[in-house]
Order: C-alpha cells, then structure tokens, then sequence
C-alpha cells in the first residue's frame, strides 16, 4: 500500500520561480517501498531527449533550500532536474520521521535515477546526480554501486559517518565514541519506553557568542530569511538522536576507489569542511576526478551564494559526461 503524502501545491521555496523553467511535482517509490517526493524542473525549450541530474542535500535541508536552486539553475542551462526529499525528511514518506541511514538515503539516489530512466523525455544514457554537504557523501556512495550514474558532482561534501564517528577534524577517539554509543542507545531505551523519538535540535538558535564560526554560517542560513524552511530539520528540531547509531556504524566508499564514471568534487578553500573533499579525492583512482577549490568560501556558499557557485563549471562538466 503507498503512502498518503500531502503534498503543497504553491511555490514554497527559499527562492524566486524562474520563467525559462517549467516545474511540477513527482513522486516515485524506492526499494525500501518509502514514496519519495521530488520537484522537477525542466527548460521552456528543448528539442529531443535531455540529460538528466538527481539533487538532493544538504543534511538536515528539504528541496525547497539548496537543492531546489541548483535543480532550477542547471534546468535553464538545458537539463532536466529533480531535487528530491530524501526519505523520512521534508514531503517525502517513511516511518518514523527524521532518521538518515545510509544505505536507505543511498538506495534514495538510486531512486531518483529509476525514474529519471523512464521519462519519456530523458535519455536514460545520459544521468547524473549531484549532492550537496552530507548528500555529497551518498552521491559518491551511489555512483559508487549504480552504473547508470554517468556522472557525479559533489558540492561542500560532508562524509557524515565519518564527522559522526571521529567528531570535526577526527577529535574523538575510541573512547570518546564507546561513551558516545552508550548515551546513543540508553537514548533508544527512552525512545521506546516514551514511544517518541527524541530530536536532536537542529541549528543553534540563539548563537552562543563563542560558538564556532561556521556554527554562525549555518544559523545565517538555516534560521534566517535567507534560508529559514518550515520543513526543515536544521531550521527546525533537528534529525532523531538516536540516527548517529546508523552513521557510526556505517562507513561509505568502501568501494569509492573502483568508481568509473567522471567526479567532480567542489569545495570552499576557507570551509570548516574542506578537509572531507580533499581527503576523499585522495581516495578516489584513475583519471575521471577534478577536485575544484574555491579562494576565499565558506562551507554555506556553495548553499545559495551565484556569485560563488561555479555553475559554469557544473554545466560545462555535465555537458562533457553526458
């Protein structure tokens, strides 16, 4: 039986409606039977069978924040898009709300591209998907397991198993993490005794005075006009608790290095979470991969700022690889 989703049907995103774009709402079933909820956009203009890309992230956004931007940008440049609610988050189904799991948000991916292959205006050769922040990370874990994925950008990646295990810049250590898994799952007994899911929070609000910088980026984003959604776990009360346990105990790209197809990974030089691309593109082989920092950008630049975003770039490499 298929989830009963309600859907909203006016323009609720953090940015304005294009004109050389069309939208409209789609929505498709993974493999775990979740019914995801995608926007889809495509040009006003186009002759043939178009490229298709699949959006999704950042960790703790919804479609209407980053990824919806990117989708309607790189629709005007001649694609067509979706930027999709992975499951259990925003409009998109599953049971109980606000869990990330790693393989379910990878099969997500995996997902967006079963139904981009059989739209009758795509040609199914010709797919790619692109992740932002912690949706980067699942974006090279699916290109790594899905070759029907032709192509692969990642923007401000975040490999969460790795920041949730090891803590920012590989702080905790084996210890740490014993006491962290204890607090984790005394919380699941909680959790089940209450018959609620406790929530994490989502972005600090208000901001200590001596709170991290990019603990300020984000609430600049998240819990403000520039990027402020209702749906929002970062702009709201966060994911469960008790969902650390998946990213803990589940690494990704096992198998990154026997990734074919062609990566570009992007990243702001001055990011808080520069260190993520630079040491995953290590890992990646072969000679299908560009890592491209930029002077001078923060972690949420490559959220929402034109003037940082290398759409070029992101047209120009989809073009070539699709």
């Amino acid at each position: 039986m298929s989830e009963k989703l309600e859907l909203t049907s006016k323009w609720d995103k953090v940015f304005p409606e294009n004109d050389k774009v069309n939208h409209k709402k789609v929505t498709f079933t993974n493999r775990f039977g979740i019914t995801l909820v995608a926007d889809l956009y495509e040009p006003k203009d186009y002759e043939g069978k178009l490229a298709a890309i699949a959006i999704s992230g950042p960790f703790g956004a919804v479609k209407e924040q980053s990824s919806g931007l990117y989708a309607q940008i790189l629709a005007e440049r001649g694609f067509l898009t979706i930027a999709f609610d992975p499951s259990f988050t925003g409009e998109s189904g599953g049971n109980p709300r606000n869990v990330a799991s790693i393989d379910i948000n990878t099969e997500d991916f995996q997902a967006a591209v079963d139904f981009l292959s059989v739209q009758d205006n795509v040609d199914s050769e010709r797919i790619g998907i692109l992740g932002i922040c912690g949706w980067g990370g699942m974006a090279l874990n699916a290109a790594a397991i899905d070759t029907r994925i032709k192509a692969t950008v990642t923007s401000t990646m975040y490999d969460m198993p790795r920041v949730t295990a090891y803590g920012y810049f590989d702080s905790v250590d084996e210890n740490g993490r014993y006491e962290m898994k204890k607090e984790l799952n005394n919380q699941r007994t909680d959790d089940f005794k209450n018959g609620t899911y406790k929530r994490a929070g989502g972005v600090v609000d208000p901001v200590p005075e001596d709170a991290p910088l990019f603990v300020k980026q984000y609430h600049d984003y998240y819990k403000t006009e520039r990027g402020y959604h209702k749906r929002s776990l970062n702009s709201n009360g966060g994911w469960n608790v008790t969902s650390s346990l998946s990213l803990i105990n589940t690494p990704i790209l096992r198998f990154g290095d026997e990734i074919k197809s062609p990566i570009l990974m992007i990243h702001g030089e001055d990011a808080h979470s520069c260190y993520f691309s630079r040491d995953c593109f290590e890992k990646l082989s072969g000679d299908n991969k560009e890592l491209y920092i930029i002077p001078g950008a923060v972690h949420v630049d490559l959220y929402d700022n034109l003037d940082v975003i290398p759409f070029d770039k992101i047209e120009k490499f989809y073009k070539d690889n699709l």
